[in-house]
């Protein structure tokens, strides 16, 4: 007699867009999302720090093939910035490693140093980051004593609006805690934007708090908590979430046929890429990018 188990029917390809609790990690939350959505096939787009909380776009089945492109889309956060008191991480989670009397620190400097840092500027990134230095994490040589050198890099900082100042309560020294919304490209550290704050108003500073509000066109609006999806996995359909993510693009049966073999259309003048492909009958086809005329597939989800 056989014991075999049924094999267990996929779950739908798709995005499931997960309002992260604080303290996990991104990797915590796939693994929790392959138990409720009954695959190993999860990934996740952009990475939260296990202090931040907000939207996380998790891909499921084929749409993991999707967060690659997706983590490249712009961003939302509402933070907090803590002037004062600089910590190893520039963030709530590390060691204080310097105290400094803030209190003299005026609405007209908070603007004038958030004013410098909005725009396309040059950020280094965080000493405890993911960053690659010579093949390793600079996070560990970090965590391992070590002084990591790592190069400034281009961001956008589209906007940096302040919305509130107040004196940090119960805070170590004389501190004051900027809150604002900040929107800004990929690769973005809203840590570094704290950290570089406070040192050009001259008294230090970081992250205290971090909720990403929108990935892309996903916001908060959207998004569900651990607790919901356990209830309910609410997957959004792959052809769905390419249309609200990427300009779409409908062609005949005959490119259809050669967009699933891999093949080149002619550019439809839809921007750079991606460009989502869809059949007759509406079904997702491919993602494509348009360059010297030519719209070439990036990936191929046609049978």
């Amino acid at each position: 007699m056989s014991t075999a188990r049924p094999r267990r029917t996929p779950p739908p390809s798709g995005l499931i867009v997960v309002d992260k609790p604080a303290g996990w990690t991104s990797h915590d939350v796939v693994g929790k999302m392959r138990g409720i959505a009954g695959t190993r096939k999860v990934g996740h787009a952009g990475t939260l720090d296990p202090m931040a909380t907000g939207v996380l776009v998790v891909g499921v089945e084929k749409a993991t093939r999707l967060l690659g492109h997706l983590a490249l889309t712009e961003k939302v956060y509402e933070a907090t910035i803590r002037l004062g008191v600089v910590t190893n991480t520039d963030d709530a989670e590390g060691e204080i490693t310097a105290v400094t009397p803030a209190g003299h620190v005026t609405e007209a400097d908070v603007r004038t140093g958030v004013a410098a840092l909005t725009g396309e500027i040059m950020q280094v990134p965080p000493q405890v980051s993911a960053i690659k230095i010579n093949g390793e994490r600079a996070y560990k040589r970090a965590r391992a004593g070590e002084e990591v050198e790592i190069a400034a890099r281009p961001v956008t900082v589209r906007a940096f609006e302040v919305t509130a100042i107040r004196r940090a309560i119960g805070a170590i020294g004389d501190a004051v805690d900027v809150d604002a919304t900040v929107t800004c490209s990929s690769g973005t550290y809203i840590r570094a934007l704290a950290r570089d704050l406070g040192a050009a108003l001259g008294v230090g500073g970081h992250l205290t708090r971090l909720r990403r509000t929108r990935v892309g066109p996903y916001g908060l609006a959207a998004a569900r908590t651990i607790e919901d999806l356990a209830r309910e996995c609410v997957i959004m359909p792959i052809a769905d979430a390419v249309t609200a993510a990427f300009p779409r693009r409908d062609v005949t049966a005959q490119d259809a046929r050669l967009v699933a073999h891999g093949g080149r259309l002619p550019a439809a003048g839809l921007g750079p890429g991606p460009v989502g492909v869809f059949g007759p009958e509406g079904a997702l086809l491919a993602l494509v990018e348009e360059r010297g005329g030519t719209a070439r597939p990036l990936v191929v989800f046609a049978p």
